[in-house]
């Protein structure tokens, strides 16, 4: 007996409300507008994440783990801010051998506009009337509820 696979139909072919649904999210919030607004200032997509990571000073450990990479890979997305002049690298006072990362002024001043920029909420949002808005916003709000149990 042949094996049976359920094939996902194309755009525009599907009748599934739950993958409509997610098609038209998905083309919604991807590219995610951050790496846009990264690339006009020539910031990497890591690079700006390290930024934003650096709400204060971080080890290096730590910045791996908030970016979900290796800690191999921390060190040339560090030495990209620093090349930059956003963020410096120091010993810790607690262990020498433990480099932590803050942010410069210039960081700080490139890691505000950015942070503006991505939270602005994007035209397609905003060009709802505000009551589909608050119907958006309740139901994102029940479904991440869900997603919390």
């Amino acid at each position: 007996m042949a094996e049976t696979k359920h094939k996902r139909p194309s755009k525009g072919t599907n009748h599934d409300p739950a993958h409509e649904a997610w098609d038209v999210l998905a083309a919604l919030v991807y590219p995610p507008p951050f790496i846009a607004i990264a690339r006009e200032l020539g910031l990497s997509p890591a690079t700006f994440g390290a930024l934003r990571a650096l709400d204060k000073p971080r080890t290096m450990g730590e910045m791996a783990t908030l970016l979900h990479c290796d800690n191999s890979n921390i060190t040339g997305i560090v030495d990209g801010l620093e090349e930059r002049g956003l963020a410096s690298r120091t010993p810790s006072e607690a262990d020498r051998r433990v480099k932590l990362v803050a942010i410069t002024n210039k960081g700080r001043r490139i890691r505000s506009h950015l942070v503006k920029a991505v939270e602005k909420p994007p035209e397609w949002l905003t060009g709802l009337s505000e009551a589909d808005q608050r119907t958006l916003r309740n139901l994102l709000k029940r479904v991440g509820a869900d997603t919390e149990r």
